[in-house]
């Protein structure tokens, strides 16, 4: 089934890009447009701007840009027809389906088809907790041992898989899924004699979902005693499910990580659960996996805090520095909280209430430093000089890697007050692993240039103008038309009327900007306006982003800049008529220079003198015309 038009349009309508994307980004109004740091990179100063008025968004860090629907597809990794969804859902539109036709059926999307089949993978071992026998008795009498009430199993999604070999298998072909799709999504497996069986069974089960709430995969944990087998076993990964760039609970946490402007880390699923359970709702786990870096920037969307929590007899507290040196690189701020020896966070926060364990958290929390170096010193029973030699470094290490330079000051001077060392040593130490690192970094620029192949010499061009190629003067010219288009370029006509009037003999010699130009007149000469989102959309990503690209979102004047510092500026849209005048004049200039040069290097060439009088007459009206521009331009050159 495919979305029908009347949907898709109905769900345009009803979009607010700001309210969209806003959801993942904390934006701030700057002039007429919002800014924010960018959700597909880790920057300090905010590149990615949104435009309310043409309901666009673009980041200058990475180079995205489009609209609501194409920002969903990009943040969350998904298809078109998902986006839509995913909007209709969070705007109550009701989802109208037509039939797809057969070419539509072979081209659907893979990830959709994985994302169906896991969907019901979910709902199915859900209905066995609740509604099986086996199911109840065994999974929900285990997750109400663990405290676990029914709105946290239903707002998690909890399920359980039964103790068959091809229960969710034989569900699963009843419903007209395939055993080629459910092998894919991981959820089958196949023996060396060709027999496919379920990968879970006799497990409980924790669906994991992308940001949008979508189910990519499983965990699950055996609660049988009398057999060696794994206590967890996961998914594989898949097209909609890379393990790395997951957070287990983010989904549930994402709006009360962003309304804290604080995310608790944590290790595995009951902790997460035990978390929200105790009213603490910002917490994510990397779910078994080492902290990557995907992680960290999945983070960075919501919030630059982070709090990792660990078990109080954790052996591997010391291995989880590479962690928070990450977190560190990223510029975010890092604290940590050990628990009591013996407890982790599910088995601490049952010992006392909701807000007594937010308050100990928050009380709790240690800088990565006075973290860092508690655990290195035993709390500080380890008084052995050496040792606090190596401590300092690794200490020092960690500050370096921080981007901010004001922050590493900062820390600086906490390290020497807790290490009872001058200040001015550690910054020695550090800026000789400052320097190391330029020199590291330089070394490997230099060898990734000296894998590059150098390019063949060009010859050289007698004029740098026509050596640019029209490109330049073809791109701003489709720039006035797609920004300032439909406004008046005098009492008859508007501006893309007055332009492609100009034009409309010259030719265009990039594909795309010929193409989009074509696209701008048919809808002038239909009686329409041009609107950015005309041009924006799956079917035609080049012309998606060069429209992007154009639009006028970045570069603006403060609304306060003339009422604060007295200064007048003029923008070309204070005069759109000449503005739009002289980008076709420059453009009519550009084309005759090629012509010009295109000209003379016929004459150069040829040895007929009947052919060379007809091209010194061509060449003689081509200069004459271009004096006419060039004085229209106001440009004075001796010829």
């Amino acid at each position: 089934m495919a979305i029908s038009d009347a949907t898709i349009q109905e769900i345009k309508n009803r979009i607010d890009i700001i309210d969209v994307i806003g959801d993942f980004v904390s934006l701030k109004k700057v002039g007429t447009n919002y800014r924010a740091l960018s959700p597909f990179t880790n920057e300090k100063t905010p590149s990615f701007y949104v435009s309310p008025s043409k309901e666009i968004f673009k980041c200058f860090s990475s180079g995205k840009g489009g609209d609501a629907i194409s920002f969903i597809m990009e943040v969350e990794g998904i298809s078109y027809i998902e986006a839509l969804k995913y909007l209709a859902q969070k705007y109550g539109i009701e989802v109208q389906e037509e039939e797809m036709t057969d070419e539509q059926i072979e081209a659907q999307n893979e990830r959709d088809s994985l994302f169906i089949v896991l969907g019901f993978a979910g709902k199915f071992f859900q209905d066995q907790l609740f509604e099986n026998s086996e199911g109840k008795s065994i999974g929900l009498s285990y997750f109400k041992e663990r405290g676990f009430n029914e709105a946290i199993i239903k707002k998690f999604e909890l399920g359980y898989a039964l103790d068959e070999w091809d229960g969710l298998l034989k569900a699963a072909k009843a419903k007209g899924h395939t055993e080629e799709m459910l092998l894919k999504a991981g959820l089958i497996l196949k023996n060396e004699k060709n027999r496919v069986y379920d990968r879970f069974r006799a497990r409980v089960v924790f669906p994991i979902h992308n940001v949008s709430g979508k189910t990519i995969a499983f965990g699950a944990r055996t609660l049988r005693t009398d057999k060696k087998e794994p206590k967890y076993i996961n998914s594989p990964e898949t097209e909609v499910y890379h393990k790395s760039n997951v957070l287990y609970g983010i989904h549930q946490a994402k709006q009360a990580i962003r309304n804290e402007d604080m995310c608790y880390l944590v290790e595995g699923y009951t902790d997460v659960i035990s978390l929200h359970l105790a009213g603490v709702e910002n917490v994510v786990a990397s779910s078994g996996t080492s902290l990557t870096k995907e992680q960290i920037q999945l983070i960075s969307r919501y919030t630059k805090n982070i709090t990792v929590l660990y078990d109080g007899d954790s052996a591997g507290i010391k291995a989880s520095f590479r962690g928070i040196n990450m977190i560190l690189e990223h510029d975010l701020d890092v604290h940590a909280v050990v628990f009591p020896e013996g407890e982790d966070p599910d088995s601490f926060s049952k010992t006392m209430s909701s807000e007594a364990f937010k308050t100990y958290l928050k009380e709790q929390a240690q800088d990565f430093i006075t973290f860092k170096t508690n655990i290195l010193t035993d709390g500080g029973r380890d008084k052995d000089p050496s040792n606090k030699v190596k401590v300092i470094r690794e200490v020092i290490e960690s500050i370096a890697l921080i981007p901010d330079g004001i922050k590493r000051s900062v820390y600086i001077k906490t390290c020497a007050g807790l290490l009872d060392i001058q200040e001015q040593v550690l910054i020695t130490e550090l800026n000789k692993l400052l320097i190391q690192q330029q020199r590291k970094d330089r070394d490997s620029t230099r060898h990734e240039e000296q894998q590059v192949e150098p390019l063949p010499p060009v010859e050289q061009e007698t004029r740098s103008d026509v050596k640019l190629t029209s490109f330049f003067v073809e791109r701003e010219c489709l720039r006035m038309l797609i920004n300032y288009g439909n406004e008046a370029f005098d009492d008859e006509v508007s501006i893309s009327e007055f332009i492609f009037e100009e034009i409309e003999s010259i030719p265009f010699d990039d594909e795309v900007i010929d193409r989009t130009l074509s696209k701008a007149a048919e809808l002038v000469a239909a009686g329409k306006k041009i609107e950015p989102d005309q041009f924006i959309g799956p079917t035609d990503p080049s012309m998606s982003q060069l429209v992007i690209d154009l639009l006028e979102m970045k570069y603006f004047v403060s609304e306060g800049w003339q009422a604060r510092h007295r200064i007048m500026t003029m923008h070309e849209s204070e005069d759109l008529p000449d503005a739009a005048y002289k980008i076709v004049l420059r453009l009519k200039k550009k084309k005759l220079e090629i012509l010009i040069n295109e000209n003379d290097d016929a004459l150069k060439k040829t040895q007929d003198v009947e052919e060379q009088i007809e091209l010194l007459k061509v060449h003689k009206h081509l200069k004459a015309l271009l004096i006419e521009v060039d004085t229209e331009l106001g440009i004075v050159i001796p010829r």
